[in-house]
């Protein structure tokens, strides 16, 4: 039982540290909501958050540059993703901000970058292993599909359910292994999506309480966010995990290493 306990302070002392990001600005977020920031705007001092946050973690060594090239790819992806879906009105930004575009206040693409952030420093601090992953242009198909039907759901039918399905034959033999401390565990790589999926669900909930945004139902009063949305947060984080491990291969091939211990 001790040794049980002890692990677990190793397992949520380490995951802390992993979302240091998110938690920055999750704080961020509840401070503005309650205390009126003086000269700046709301939706520009958290962007000023985030940027700092930023230039902290590269100073101190907790992120590398290559993860800083994961967060900025993921950061445009999620900025992208944000335009479309505040034009057509899925969600709105209702506060003030000097640099908005499209309604978009430019921190926010920084809540999808905190999503990479994430993965990136869990996969270094728990050592992540991957087996059974897919090959690269399955898997680069796959992120693809699933990123382009959120943009084309409102127009055409919305393929989110058979792009689950799809999961099963593409990453059902996917483990990944992670280690804590001295043990290494193992879990099948499609419940690891559903635990993330689920835990941004509930960071989601937090966000739109501090009204950061608002779904169109949270107008008058706040409401918990649709469960369904957990659906699309999973499908999320398969988007960003592909990204991780495609640019690691990447750097694998362009420094002729192959390290098939991590990714095979």
């Amino acid at each position: 039982m001790q040794n049980f306990a002890i692990q677990l302070i190793r397992f949520g002392w380490n995951q802390a540290l992993s979302c240091l990001f998110a938690v920055v600005i999750f704080a961020s977020m509840a401070l503005t909501h309650f205390v009126d920031i003086p000269l700046i705007p709301r939706y520009d001092f958290l962007l000023l958050v985030c940027v700092l946050m930023q230039w902290i973690l590269i100073r101190t060594k907790l992120e590398t540059i290559d993860e800083l090239k994961v967060i900025i790819v993921f950061h445009l992806i999620g900025l992208a993703l944000e335009l479309y879906k505040v034009h057509i009105g899925s969600w709105s930004y209702p506060a003030e901000g000097w640099l908005k575009i499209g309604g978009v206040p430019i921190y926010s693409g920084f809540m999808y970058a905190s999503v990479a952030s994430y993965v990136c420093q869990a996969w270094r601090r728990f050592k992540l292993t991957i087996s059974g992953w897919p090959p690269p242009l399955v898997s680069i198909a796959l992120s693809a599909a699933i990123y382009l039907n959120f943009f084309t759901n409102h127009y055409i039918y919305d393929f989110r359910y058979l792009l689950m399905l799809a999961l099963l034959p593409v990453f059902g033999r996917a483990v990944v292994r992670f280690t804590v401390g001295a043990r290494t565990y193992a879990m099948p790589m499609i419940v690891s999506y559903l635990l993330i999926g689920f835990f941004i669900w509930i960071a989601e909930n937090i966000s739109t309480y501090f009204k950061v945004w608002k779904y169109p139902n949270q107008e008058v009063a706040w409401h918990v966010v649709h469960w369904g949305k957990i659906g699309s947060w999973f499908l999320l984080i398969i988007i960003s995990v592909i990204i991780v491990v495609e640019l690691k291969r990447l750097k694998e091939t362009l420094s002729g290493t192959k390290r098939s211990d991590v990714i095979s």
